[in-house]
């Protein structure tokens, strides 16, 4: 493993909120950080509130695009070196019941809640089973335990990201990887239980756990 101070972590779907809270937490333990998100003045922005306390990169993309993600990893290789940690915090958060959604949307979000999750997951693995070790760690919802019909897209998104960590858990656990996921039963708001602060020290806590006891999900109620 490398020197702490030279762990990277990568975030996918970085804004002022969790994705932020969730870099600061890793920032404190040293981690460096490669930032990925869509809009490329956000990004700006959250690498500037986190350059005080390590070294930052930004990568604009588009978690939809699967032929960007992949030239994004292929970018923090380069610039960076291989993750130590991935965070999948990217999600559409449309309205629409299930009787409303449309093949079209329904597709278009799923791109960005379940695939492109995946895609970064398959992006960061060869290089942690190269090494032994590493996290994975996706931002889950309580819509996938308890589906809200205003929110179908993303019940169905977040129900994806459920099964994909604890499928994922069991293919790359003898390969020293780490997976798991926060289900976050509430919405995100600061000086609530739901706190950014908060809910990113559990992100920490499964990255820190020991491998001999490792969980897969924590779940915010």
């Amino acid at each position: 493993m490398n020197d702490q101070a030279t762990k990277l972590c990568a975030i996918v779907g970085v804004g002022p909120g969790l994705g932020l809270a969730i870099a600061r937490r890793f920032a404190r333990e040293g981690f460096h950080l490669a930032l990925v998100a869509r809009d490329p003045d956000k990004l700006r922005d959250n690498a500037s509130a986190l350059a005080s306390q390590t070294a930052v990169e930004i990568y604009p993309t588009d978690a939809a695009d699967g032929d960007a993600l992949a030239a994004t990893f292929a970018a923090v290789r380069e610039r960076q070196g291989a993750p130590d940690v991935l965070v999948y915090n990217a999600a559409v958060l449309d309205r629409g019941k299930p009787s409303e959604l449309t093949a079209d949307g329904l597709v278009r979000d799923f791109r960005v809640n379940v695939v492109g999750a995946t895609l970064a997951a398959q992006a960061v693995l060869p290089a942690m089973r190269e090494r032994g070790e590493g996290t994975i760690l996706f931002t889950g919802g309580g819509l996938a335990l308890q589906p809200y019909p205003d929110f179908a897209s993303l019940a169905i998104g977040k129900a994806g990201i459920r099964s994909l960590t604890f499928s994922l858990a069991q293919e790359v656990a003898d390969d020293g990887i780490h997976v798991g996921t926060v289900t976050i039963c509430g919405f995100i708001r600061a000086g609530t239980k739901f706190d950014p602060d908060t809910i990113a020290e559990s992100y920490w806590e499964l990255h820190s756990e020991d491998r001999r006891s490792w969980s897969h999900e924590r779940t915010i109620r």
